[in-house]
């Protein structure tokens, strides 16, 4: 069984990166995609998180399952925001292009195609960061690094057993689903999208008990050993920083001050090719 977003070592540049450079870049990253609807500084971003998504040598299989999903979320909340708010790009741009006529207050307008295009590259330039982050950093390496650095180690050994059992939480999430099917229950592509949603949802709460158990269990083991007894703590597995990795903060840095200095020249956060 393939696992999906779970670390494997690789010979890749980004691989040998410490936890603490990927994790600056990968907030940075996310900051600047939040704070800009600037058209230009999403596209430049969008390039480039597919070719460091490329670099890490990340396959399908350990991303596919979830991209899916990732991609039905944001088709209905490019729907929702239409049917909820479909003046908004016109509010935002000031202008009013209206393309065609749907149904009583419902218009498209090239404003609000123009907005829900920005959002959904913002998807774009968040989610191949996402999936880099996650199966290029060793999970004991990560906690070790951010410890190093001033975090508490509670918070890094958190950080680190969430990254840890991922995959354990997906191989749980398969076999409920194996044995749903076992009991005749179509969650396959052969079912409809309604019923397939509908019938994944019943798996949530037996995955919800498991997890608890599993919890539970690794407190308790956690505490048998003594965890948390001393301020510090050495660690098995820890990686110094190195030139590439003040190479990748510097240009983590840069890029958030020069894309935010860009968005905000005009006093205005959105792009407006309408004026």
């Amino acid at each position: 069984m393939s696992k999906i977003l779970s670390y494997e070592e690789k010979d890749t540049w980004i691989h040998r990166l410490s936890g603490v450079s990927k994790l600056i870049f990968f907030l940075l990253w996310c900051l600047t995609s939040m704070l800009t609807y600037d058209t230009r500084v999403l596209i430049v971003m969008v390039i480039f998180s597919l070719v460091i998504f490329k670099i890490s040598k990340t396959e399908w299989k350990q991303v596919g399952a979830v991209f899916k999903m990732v991609m039905l979320f944001l088709s209905l909340n490019v729907i929702a925001i239409f049917l909820f708010s479909p003046n908004q790009g016109t509010h935002i741009y000031g202008t009013r292009t209206v393309l065609f006529h749907i149904a009583g207050p419902y218009d498209l307008t090239g404003e609000q195609l123009f907005y829900e295009l920005n959002v959904i590259i913002k998807y774009f330039t968040v989610i191949p960061a996402v999936f880099m982050f996650l199966v290029t950093t060793n999970p004991s390496e990560f906690a070790a690094s951010m410890n190093k650095v001033g975090i508490s180690y509670n918070v890094g050994y958190a950080i680190s057993i969430a990254l840890r059992y991922i995959p354990d939480v997906q191989g749980e999430f398969t076999k409920i689903k194996h044995a749903q099917e076992a009991r005749g229950i179509e969650m396959s592509g052969k079912a409809s999208l309604i019923s397939r949603i509908k019938n994944t949802a019943s798996i949530i709460f037996p995955l919800i008990f498991s997890s608890m158990d599993r919890i539970d269990t690794v407190s308790n083991a956690m505490e048998l050993r003594g965890y948390g007894k001393h301020k510090k703590r050495t660690w098995y597995a820890e990686k110094k920083l190195k030139r590439n990795d003040y190479l990748t903060i510097a240009f983590s840095v840069l890029f958030t001050v020069v894309a935010l200095i860009i968005t905000f020249a005009d006093g205005n956060r959105f792009y407006n090719p309408f004026v």
